[in-house]
Protein backbone atom coordinates (compact mmCIF):
# COMPACT_ATOMS: atom_id res chain seq x y z
CA UNK A 1 0.00 0.00 0.00
CA UNK A 2 2.69 2.11 0.83
CA UNK A 3 4.80 1.77 -2.73
CA UNK A 4 1.53 2.77 -4.30
CA UNK A 5 0.57 5.66 -2.30
CA UNK A 6 4.27 7.14 -3.39
CA UNK A 7 4.01 6.10 -6.90
CA UNK A 8 0.17 7.89 -7.04
CA UNK A 9 1.88 10.34 -5.11
CA UNK A 10 4.99 10.96 -7.39
CA UNK A 11 2.56 10.89 -10.54
CA UNK A 12 0.75 13.65 -9.05
CA UNK A 13 3.49 15.94 -8.12
CA UNK A 14 4.80 15.22 -11.85
CA UNK A 15 1.35 15.99 -13.44
CA UNK A 16 1.17 19.05 -11.41
CA UNK A 17 4.88 20.29 -12.36
CA UNK A 18 3.64 19.49 -15.39
CA UNK A 19 0.71 21.73 -15.72
CA UNK A 20 2.52 24.51 -13.80
CA UNK A 21 5.32 24.11 -16.46
CA UNK A 22 3.81 26.55 -19.34
CA UNK A 23 2.35 28.61 -16.60
CA UNK A 24 5.83 29.41 -15.60
CA UNK A 25 7.41 29.84 -19.08
CA UNK A 26 4.83 32.37 -19.60
CA UNK A 27 5.44 33.92 -16.51
CA UNK A 28 9.28 33.91 -17.29
CA UNK A 29 8.43 35.57 -20.79
CA UNK A 30 6.41 37.96 -19.12
CA UNK A 31 8.82 39.28 -16.88
CA UNK A 32 11.66 39.80 -19.52
CA UNK A 33 9.11 41.37 -21.60
CA UNK A 34 10.12 45.13 -21.79
CA UNK A 35 6.73 47.11 -21.49
CA UNK A 36 7.14 50.56 -23.37
CA UNK A 37 4.96 53.88 -23.58
CA UNK A 38 5.67 56.47 -26.06
CA UNK A 39 7.29 58.65 -23.67
CA UNK A 40 9.38 55.10 -22.71
CA UNK A 41 10.05 54.78 -26.49
CA UNK A 42 11.72 58.57 -27.30
CA UNK A 43 13.12 58.36 -23.72
CA UNK A 44 15.28 55.09 -24.96
CA UNK A 45 15.81 56.38 -28.64
CA UNK A 46 17.19 59.59 -26.87
CA UNK A 47 19.64 57.70 -24.89
CA UNK A 48 21.11 55.34 -27.02
CA UNK A 49 19.63 55.44 -30.49
CA UNK A 50 22.42 55.50 -33.49
CA UNK A 51 20.33 58.67 -34.98
CA UNK A 52 20.51 60.56 -31.75
CA UNK A 53 24.42 59.69 -31.26
CA UNK A 54 25.11 60.74 -34.79
CA UNK A 55 23.45 64.14 -33.70
CA UNK A 56 26.01 64.47 -30.58
CA UNK A 57 29.10 63.68 -32.70
CA UNK A 58 28.40 65.73 -35.72
CA UNK A 59 27.40 68.05 -33.27
CA UNK A 60 31.07 67.96 -31.43
CA UNK A 61 32.75 68.16 -34.76
CA UNK A 62 31.41 71.84 -35.35
CA UNK A 63 32.05 72.19 -31.96
CA UNK A 64 35.87 71.84 -32.38
CA UNK A 65 35.77 73.39 -35.40
CA UNK A 66 34.55 76.57 -33.84
CA UNK A 67 37.04 76.22 -31.31
CA UNK A 68 39.80 76.44 -34.09
CA UNK A 69 38.32 79.36 -35.79
CA UNK A 70 38.17 80.63 -32.00
CA UNK A 71 42.31 80.13 -31.59
CA UNK A 72 42.95 82.14 -34.72
CA UNK A 73 42.45 85.48 -33.25
CA UNK A 74 44.71 84.87 -29.90
CA UNK A 75 48.13 84.57 -29.30
CA UNK A 76 50.13 81.56 -30.60
CA UNK A 77 53.98 80.81 -28.87
CA UNK A 78 55.71 78.57 -31.26
CA UNK A 79 59.41 77.04 -30.32
CA UNK A 80 61.19 75.44 -33.17
CA UNK A 81 64.66 74.24 -33.46
CA UNK A 82 66.42 71.76 -36.02
CA UNK A 83 69.78 70.41 -35.47
CA UNK A 84 71.96 68.89 -37.87
CA UNK A 85 74.99 67.02 -38.52
CA UNK A 86 77.23 68.03 -41.82
CA UNK A 87 80.15 65.73 -42.70
CA UNK A 88 80.46 65.61 -46.87
CA UNK A 89 82.72 66.96 -49.86
CA UNK A 90 80.58 69.98 -50.92
CA UNK A 91 81.43 72.99 -53.37
CA UNK A 92 82.39 75.97 -52.07
CA UNK A 93 82.19 79.31 -53.74
CA UNK A 94 85.81 81.03 -52.98
CA UNK A 95 86.44 85.00 -52.90
CA UNK A 96 87.76 85.72 -56.04
CA UNK A 97 84.80 83.84 -57.15
CA UNK A 98 86.35 80.30 -58.14
CA UNK A 99 84.68 77.20 -56.62
CA UNK A 100 86.38 74.84 -55.16
CA UNK A 101 85.14 71.16 -53.47
CA UNK A 102 86.35 70.87 -50.11
CA UNK A 103 85.34 68.44 -47.27
CA UNK A 104 83.20 70.15 -44.53
CA UNK A 105 82.34 68.45 -40.76
CA UNK A 106 79.98 70.63 -39.21
CA UNK A 107 77.56 70.40 -36.12
CA UNK A 108 74.88 73.27 -35.86
CA UNK A 109 71.84 73.64 -35.15
CA UNK A 110 69.42 76.42 -33.99
CA UNK A 111 66.24 77.35 -31.80
CA UNK A 112 63.51 80.39 -32.47
CA UNK A 113 60.53 81.28 -29.99
CA UNK A 114 58.15 82.79 -31.98
CA UNK A 115 55.09 84.75 -30.97
CA UNK A 116 52.36 85.10 -33.64
CA UNK A 117 49.00 87.36 -33.71
CA UNK A 118 46.39 87.40 -36.71
CA UNK A 119 45.22 90.95 -36.98
CA UNK A 120 41.14 90.62 -38.08
CA UNK A 121 40.65 94.03 -39.11
CA UNK A 122 43.49 93.57 -41.63
CA UNK A 123 44.38 90.13 -42.35
CA UNK A 124 47.59 91.06 -41.14
CA UNK A 125 50.19 88.70 -39.10
CA UNK A 126 52.15 90.86 -35.99
CA UNK A 127 55.21 88.66 -34.78
CA UNK A 128 57.71 89.03 -31.80
CA UNK A 129 60.95 86.37 -32.32
CA UNK A 130 63.92 85.48 -30.64
CA UNK A 131 66.50 83.21 -32.33
CA UNK A 132 69.98 81.42 -31.76
CA UNK A 133 72.39 79.42 -33.80
CA UNK A 134 74.84 77.18 -33.44
CA UNK A 135 77.57 75.89 -35.33
CA UNK A 136 80.36 73.70 -34.60
CA UNK A 137 83.54 72.75 -37.67
CA UNK A 138 84.61 69.59 -36.30
CA UNK A 139 88.05 69.88 -37.81
CA UNK A 140 89.22 72.76 -36.43
CA UNK A 141 87.31 72.77 -32.85
CA UNK A 142 86.12 76.29 -33.65
CA UNK A 143 82.15 77.10 -32.16
CA UNK A 144 80.65 80.34 -33.64
CA UNK A 145 77.20 81.83 -32.53
CA UNK A 146 74.31 84.13 -34.31
CA UNK A 147 71.45 85.54 -32.18
CA UNK A 148 68.94 87.71 -32.53
CA UNK A 149 67.31 88.50 -28.81
CA UNK A 150 64.40 89.88 -30.19
CA UNK A 151 62.92 91.28 -33.40
CA UNK A 152 59.32 93.00 -34.41
CA UNK A 153 57.59 92.61 -37.86
CA UNK A 154 54.50 92.38 -39.44
CA UNK A 155 53.67 91.04 -42.42
CA UNK A 156 50.74 91.75 -44.73
CA UNK A 157 48.78 91.43 -48.48
CA UNK A 158 47.61 94.65 -49.27
CA UNK A 159 44.88 94.29 -51.56
CA UNK A 160 44.62 90.29 -50.87
CA UNK A 161 41.34 88.02 -49.48
CA UNK A 162 41.04 89.01 -45.56
CA UNK A 163 39.89 85.23 -44.13
CA UNK A 164 40.09 86.49 -41.00
CA UNK A 165 37.31 89.14 -41.54
CA UNK A 166 35.02 86.66 -43.14
CA UNK A 167 35.31 83.91 -40.91
CA UNK A 168 34.64 86.31 -38.01
CA UNK A 169 31.23 86.84 -39.97
CA UNK A 170 30.46 83.12 -40.87
CA UNK A 171 32.10 81.00 -38.68
CA UNK A 172 29.69 82.42 -35.37
CA UNK A 173 26.42 81.99 -37.68
CA UNK A 174 27.88 78.29 -38.54
CA UNK A 175 28.23 77.32 -34.44
CA UNK A 176 25.29 78.95 -34.05
CA UNK A 177 23.42 76.91 -37.01
CA UNK A 178 24.98 73.54 -35.29
CA UNK A 179 23.51 74.23 -31.76
CA UNK A 180 20.22 74.66 -32.93
CA UNK A 181 20.69 71.71 -35.37
CA UNK A 182 21.52 69.82 -32.80
CA UNK A 183 18.49 70.92 -30.88
CA UNK A 184 16.11 70.26 -33.90
CA UNK A 185 17.43 66.47 -34.72
CA UNK A 186 17.20 65.71 -30.80
CA UNK A 187 13.17 66.44 -31.50
CA UNK A 188 13.47 64.52 -35.01
CA UNK A 189 14.60 62.00 -32.85
CA UNK A 190 11.65 61.71 -31.06
CA UNK A 191 9.28 62.03 -34.02
CA UNK A 192 10.89 59.15 -35.57
CA UNK A 193 10.54 57.03 -32.20
CA UNK A 194 6.96 57.92 -32.50
CA UNK A 195 6.74 56.48 -36.00
CA UNK A 196 8.28 53.39 -35.13
CA UNK A 197 6.20 53.17 -32.31
CA UNK A 198 3.29 53.52 -33.98
CA UNK A 199 4.29 51.56 -36.73
CA UNK A 200 4.68 48.78 -35.06
CA UNK A 201 1.75 49.05 -32.88
CA UNK A 202 -0.46 49.61 -36.45
CA UNK A 203 1.58 46.01 -37.14
CA UNK A 204 0.65 44.31 -33.98
CA UNK A 205 -2.89 45.55 -34.13
CA UNK A 206 -3.27 44.45 -38.11
CA UNK A 207 -2.02 40.84 -36.92
CA UNK A 208 -4.27 41.14 -34.02
CA UNK A 209 -7.54 41.27 -36.48
CA UNK A 210 -6.19 39.38 -38.73
CA UNK A 211 -5.84 36.23 -36.44
CA UNK A 212 -9.14 37.25 -34.86
CA UNK A 213 -10.49 37.36 -38.50
CA UNK A 214 -9.11 33.87 -39.30
CA UNK A 215 -10.93 32.43 -36.52
CA UNK A 216 -14.26 34.06 -36.82
CA UNK A 217 -13.91 32.76 -40.55
CA UNK A 218 -12.84 29.36 -39.66
CA UNK A 219 -16.01 29.36 -36.76
CA UNK A 220 -18.44 30.67 -39.52
CA UNK A 221 -17.34 28.04 -41.71
CA UNK A 222 -17.77 25.39 -39.80
CA UNK A 223 -20.73 26.16 -38.66
CA UNK A 224 -21.64 26.60 -42.33
CA UNK A 225 -20.88 23.12 -42.84
CA UNK A 226 -23.68 22.05 -41.06
CA UNK A 227 -26.16 24.27 -42.80
CA UNK A 228 -25.24 23.34 -46.11
CA UNK A 229 -26.03 19.58 -44.88
CA UNK A 230 -29.41 20.67 -43.88
CA UNK A 231 -29.73 22.78 -46.83
CA UNK A 232 -30.57 26.36 -44.88
CA UNK A 233 -27.47 27.78 -47.25
CA UNK A 234 -26.41 27.70 -50.39
CA UNK A 235 -23.67 26.34 -51.99
CA UNK A 236 -22.63 29.81 -53.09
CA UNK A 237 -22.67 31.01 -49.74
CA UNK A 238 -20.65 28.28 -48.68
CA UNK A 239 -17.84 28.71 -51.35
CA UNK A 240 -17.92 32.41 -50.44
CA UNK A 241 -17.20 31.10 -46.82
CA UNK A 242 -14.48 28.83 -47.63
CA UNK A 243 -12.37 31.90 -49.91
CA UNK A 244 -12.90 34.28 -47.03
CA UNK A 245 -11.70 31.19 -44.40
CA UNK A 246 -8.62 31.09 -46.84
CA UNK A 247 -8.17 34.64 -47.39
CA UNK A 248 -8.43 35.31 -43.68
CA UNK A 249 -5.61 32.76 -43.12
CA UNK A 250 -3.34 34.36 -46.01
CA UNK A 251 -3.92 37.37 -44.11
CA UNK A 252 -3.03 36.39 -40.73
CA UNK A 253 0.51 35.04 -41.84
CA UNK A 254 0.97 38.22 -43.94
CA UNK A 255 0.43 39.89 -40.96
CA UNK A 256 2.68 38.32 -38.73
CA UNK A 257 5.70 38.75 -41.16
CA UNK A 258 4.90 42.38 -41.04
CA UNK A 259 4.90 42.72 -37.00
CA UNK A 260 8.19 40.81 -36.96
CA UNK A 261 9.51 43.20 -39.72
CA UNK A 262 8.11 46.28 -37.62
CA UNK A 263 9.88 44.95 -34.25
CA UNK A 264 12.82 44.38 -35.91
CA UNK A 265 12.78 48.08 -37.22
CA UNK A 266 11.62 49.13 -33.78
CA UNK A 267 14.40 47.43 -31.65
CA UNK A 268 17.14 48.94 -34.58
CA UNK A 269 16.08 52.57 -33.97
CA UNK A 270 15.94 52.43 -30.46
CA UNK A 271 19.33 50.81 -29.87
CA UNK A 272 17.65 47.35 -28.11
CA UNK A 273 18.64 44.14 -28.63
CA UNK A 274 17.32 41.94 -31.42
CA UNK A 275 15.90 39.32 -28.84
CA UNK A 276 14.19 41.12 -26.37
CA UNK A 277 10.38 40.95 -25.92
CA UNK A 278 8.69 44.15 -26.76
CA UNK A 279 4.87 44.66 -25.80
CA UNK A 280 3.39 48.06 -26.76
CA UNK A 281 1.10 50.06 -24.25
CA UNK A 282 -0.57 53.03 -26.28
CA UNK A 283 -1.73 56.24 -25.19
CA UNK A 284 -5.36 56.57 -24.41
CA UNK A 285 -5.85 60.23 -25.24
CA UNK A 286 -3.94 62.89 -27.03
CA UNK A 287 -3.50 66.34 -25.12
CA UNK A 288 -6.29 68.94 -26.72
CA UNK A 289 -4.85 72.43 -27.37
CA UNK A 290 -4.23 75.02 -30.00
CA UNK A 291 -1.58 76.74 -31.41
CA UNK A 292 -1.25 80.37 -32.51
CA UNK A 293 0.13 80.94 -35.78
CA UNK A 294 2.23 84.10 -35.49
CA UNK A 295 3.73 82.16 -32.26
CA UNK A 296 4.91 79.60 -34.20
CA UNK A 297 6.25 81.69 -36.67
CA UNK A 298 7.72 83.98 -34.21
CA UNK A 299 9.55 80.88 -32.12
CA UNK A 300 10.55 79.20 -35.46
CA UNK A 301 12.44 82.33 -36.26
CA UNK A 302 14.47 82.69 -33.05
CA UNK A 303 14.93 78.63 -32.89
CA UNK A 304 14.85 76.92 -36.21
CA UNK A 305 18.42 76.50 -38.01
CA UNK A 306 16.97 77.56 -41.43
CA UNK A 307 17.30 80.93 -41.53
CA UNK A 308 20.71 81.13 -39.90
CA UNK A 309 21.28 78.29 -42.33
CA UNK A 310 19.68 80.74 -45.18
CA UNK A 311 22.44 84.23 -43.36
CA UNK A 312 25.71 81.95 -43.97
CA UNK A 313 25.05 80.76 -46.99
CA UNK A 314 24.45 84.59 -48.33
CA UNK A 315 27.77 85.72 -46.67
CA UNK A 316 29.38 82.58 -47.91
CA UNK A 317 28.25 83.98 -51.76
CA UNK A 318 29.89 86.89 -50.82
CA UNK A 319 32.85 85.52 -49.29
CA UNK A 320 33.40 83.85 -52.48
CA UNK A 321 32.77 86.43 -54.98
CA UNK A 322 35.67 89.12 -52.61
CA UNK A 323 37.72 85.93 -52.91
CA UNK A 324 37.39 86.05 -57.06
CA UNK A 325 38.13 89.65 -56.81
CA UNK A 326 41.17 89.90 -54.49
CA UNK A 327 42.81 86.75 -57.03
CA UNK A 328 42.11 88.51 -60.83
CA UNK A 329 43.90 91.61 -60.25
CA UNK A 330 46.86 93.31 -58.55
CA UNK A 331 48.38 91.66 -55.28
CA UNK A 332 50.70 93.21 -53.17
CA UNK A 333 52.77 92.01 -50.09
CA UNK A 334 54.68 93.97 -47.77
CA UNK A 335 57.47 92.41 -44.94
CA UNK A 336 58.53 94.59 -42.16
CA UNK A 337 60.89 93.09 -39.58
CA UNK A 338 62.90 95.22 -36.68
CA UNK A 339 64.71 93.73 -34.20
CA UNK A 340 68.96 93.42 -32.23
CA UNK A 341 71.27 90.80 -33.94
CA UNK A 342 75.19 89.52 -33.39
CA UNK A 343 77.78 87.10 -33.30
CA UNK A 344 80.62 85.56 -31.42
CA UNK A 345 82.70 82.64 -30.60
CA UNK A 346 80.51 82.50 -27.50
CA UNK A 347 77.26 82.23 -26.17
CA UNK A 348 78.24 85.28 -24.15
CA UNK A 349 79.20 87.09 -27.25
CA UNK A 350 76.72 86.67 -29.28
CA UNK A 351 74.39 88.71 -26.60
CA UNK A 352 76.85 91.13 -26.30
CA UNK A 353 76.06 94.66 -27.65
CA UNK A 354 73.35 93.64 -30.42
CA UNK A 355 73.60 95.54 -33.58
CA UNK A 356 69.85 96.89 -34.95
CA UNK A 357 69.01 94.72 -37.79
CA UNK A 358 66.29 96.21 -40.29
CA UNK A 359 64.52 94.53 -43.31
CA UNK A 360 61.77 95.53 -45.42
CA UNK A 361 60.35 94.26 -49.18
CA UNK A 362 57.64 94.51 -51.10
CA UNK A 363 56.50 92.47 -53.79
CA UNK A 364 54.08 92.90 -56.57
CA UNK A 365 51.87 90.98 -58.92
CA UNK A 366 50.16 91.97 -61.71
CA UNK A 367 48.65 89.73 -64.26
CA UNK A 368 48.87 91.55 -68.08
CA UNK A 369 47.96 88.65 -69.99
CA UNK A 370 45.42 86.07 -68.43
CA UNK A 371 42.63 85.53 -71.43
CA UNK A 372 40.27 86.87 -69.49
CA UNK A 373 40.37 84.00 -66.48
CA UNK A 374 40.32 86.33 -63.24
CA UNK A 375 37.05 88.44 -64.68
CA UNK A 376 35.42 85.07 -65.93
CA UNK A 377 35.78 84.07 -62.11
CA UNK A 378 34.52 87.33 -60.91
CA UNK A 379 31.43 87.44 -62.99
CA UNK A 380 30.86 83.43 -62.21
CA UNK A 381 31.21 84.29 -58.27
CA UNK A 382 28.73 87.17 -58.72
CA UNK A 383 26.23 84.95 -60.46
CA UNK A 384 26.69 82.66 -57.78
CA UNK A 385 26.17 84.94 -55.09
CA UNK A 386 22.42 86.46 -57.06
CA UNK A 387 21.82 82.78 -56.98
CA UNK A 388 22.28 82.38 -53.41
CA UNK A 389 19.93 85.51 -52.64
CA UNK A 390 17.34 84.16 -54.73
CA UNK A 391 17.43 80.74 -53.59
CA UNK A 392 17.58 82.18 -49.95
CA UNK A 393 14.67 84.30 -50.38
CA UNK A 394 12.37 81.38 -51.84
CA UNK A 395 13.65 78.93 -48.99
CA UNK A 396 12.75 81.26 -46.12
CA UNK A 397 9.27 82.07 -47.73
CA UNK A 398 9.42 77.77 -48.11
CA UNK A 399 9.81 77.75 -44.37
CA UNK A 400 7.62 80.18 -43.43
CA UNK A 401 4.81 78.59 -45.54
CA UNK A 402 5.76 75.32 -43.74
CA UNK A 403 5.25 76.27 -40.58
CA UNK A 404 1.45 77.56 -41.78
CA UNK A 405 0.84 73.89 -43.08
CA UNK A 406 2.32 71.87 -39.75
CA UNK A 407 0.45 74.38 -37.83
CA UNK A 408 -3.15 74.38 -39.42
CA UNK A 409 -2.65 70.15 -39.55
CA UNK A 410 -1.50 70.01 -36.05
CA UNK A 411 -4.81 72.61 -34.30
CA UNK A 412 -7.17 70.09 -36.55
CA UNK A 413 -5.50 66.65 -35.65
CA UNK A 414 -6.48 66.49 -31.95
CA UNK A 415 -10.05 66.83 -33.45
CA UNK A 416 -9.03 63.74 -36.24
CA UNK A 417 -7.90 61.62 -33.24
CA UNK A 418 -11.48 62.15 -31.52
CA UNK A 419 -13.09 61.71 -34.27
CA UNK A 420 -11.48 58.36 -35.27
CA UNK A 421 -11.76 56.85 -32.17
CA UNK A 422 -15.29 57.05 -31.44
CA UNK A 423 -15.79 55.71 -35.14
CA UNK A 424 -13.24 52.82 -34.28
CA UNK A 425 -15.74 52.33 -31.46
CA UNK A 426 -18.65 52.36 -33.05
CA UNK A 427 -17.28 50.37 -36.02
CA UNK A 428 -16.53 47.46 -33.15
CA UNK A 429 -20.45 47.76 -31.68
CA UNK A 430 -21.01 47.58 -35.61
CA UNK A 431 -19.38 44.33 -36.33
CA UNK A 432 -19.56 42.53 -33.19
CA UNK A 433 -23.94 43.16 -33.83
CA UNK A 434 -23.14 41.90 -37.60
CA UNK A 435 -21.91 38.99 -36.27
CA UNK A 436 -24.44 38.04 -33.41
CA UNK A 437 -26.84 38.51 -36.84
CA UNK A 438 -25.51 36.62 -38.91
CA UNK A 439 -25.30 33.48 -36.70
CA UNK A 440 -28.68 33.88 -36.09
CA UNK A 441 -29.31 33.71 -39.46
CA UNK A 442 -30.80 37.44 -39.52
CA UNK A 443 -27.80 38.96 -41.68
CA UNK A 444 -26.25 38.30 -44.97
CA UNK A 445 -22.41 37.42 -45.29
CA UNK A 446 -22.31 40.41 -48.04
CA UNK A 447 -23.36 42.93 -44.88
CA UNK A 448 -21.30 40.98 -42.45
CA UNK A 449 -18.00 41.56 -44.57
CA UNK A 450 -18.92 44.88 -45.24
CA UNK A 451 -19.07 45.08 -41.15
CA UNK A 452 -15.77 43.70 -40.37
CA UNK A 453 -14.19 46.03 -43.54
CA UNK A 454 -15.72 49.22 -41.61
CA UNK A 455 -14.35 47.67 -38.20
CA UNK A 456 -10.51 46.63 -39.27
CA UNK A 457 -11.06 49.80 -41.42
CA UNK A 458 -11.55 52.42 -38.47
CA UNK A 459 -8.85 50.56 -36.02
CA UNK A 460 -6.38 51.13 -38.41
CA UNK A 461 -7.45 55.16 -39.10
CA UNK A 462 -7.86 55.68 -35.05
CA UNK A 463 -3.86 54.53 -35.20
CA UNK A 464 -3.14 56.35 -37.89
CA UNK A 465 -4.71 59.16 -36.76
CA UNK A 466 -2.99 59.08 -33.47
CA UNK A 467 0.69 58.61 -35.18
CA UNK A 468 -0.33 62.14 -37.52
CA UNK A 469 -1.16 63.23 -34.13
CA UNK A 470 2.36 62.70 -32.58
CA UNK A 471 4.20 63.06 -35.49
CA UNK A 472 3.06 66.45 -36.27
CA UNK A 473 3.19 67.38 -32.59
CA UNK A 474 7.21 66.64 -32.08
CA UNK A 475 7.87 67.88 -35.66
CA UNK A 476 6.45 71.24 -34.79
CA UNK A 477 8.46 71.28 -31.21
CA UNK A 478 11.49 70.64 -33.09
CA UNK A 479 10.75 73.21 -35.68
CA UNK A 480 9.92 76.24 -33.31
CA UNK A 481 12.08 75.06 -30.72
CA UNK A 482 9.05 75.45 -28.05
CA UNK A 483 6.55 72.98 -26.31
CA UNK A 484 2.96 74.62 -27.23
CA UNK A 485 1.47 71.78 -24.75
CA UNK A 486 3.55 72.78 -21.57
CA UNK A 487 4.62 76.71 -22.44
CA UNK A 488 8.28 75.83 -21.94
CA UNK A 489 11.24 76.61 -24.30
CA UNK A 490 12.69 73.30 -25.53
CA UNK A 491 16.25 73.69 -23.94
CA UNK A 492 19.11 70.29 -24.87
CA UNK A 493 22.13 69.72 -22.94
CA UNK A 494 25.16 70.12 -25.41
CA UNK A 495 27.35 66.87 -25.70
CA UNK A 496 30.31 69.36 -25.13
CA UNK A 497 33.27 67.38 -23.52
Amino acid sequence: MKRHFYTNNFAGVFLALLLAFPFATAQAQQSDTLFLTLPDAIKLALEQSPTARSARHTFLAQYWNYRYYRANYLPSITLTSSPYINNEINKITQGDGTSLFLSQSQFGGDITLSINQNIALTGGTFFIRSSANYLREMESRMNMYSTIPVSVGYTQSLFGYNSLKWDRRIEPIRYAEAKKNYAETIELVSAGASSYFFNLATAQSNLKMARSNYANADTLYRMAQGRYKLGTITENEMLQLEIRRLSEETNAMDARISAEEQMNGFRSFLGIAQDTPVALLLPDSVPEFQVPLHSALEKAMENSPDPLYYERIRHEARSNLEYAKANSGLKADIYLQFGLSQTGNTLHQAYNRPMTQEYGSLTISLPILDWGRGKGKVRVARSQQELTDIQAEQGMEDFRQNVHKLVSQFNMQARKVRIARLTSERAGARHAVAMRLYIMGQNTLLDLNDAIADHDSAERSYLYAMATYWSLYYTLRSITGYDFCTGCEITEQLPID
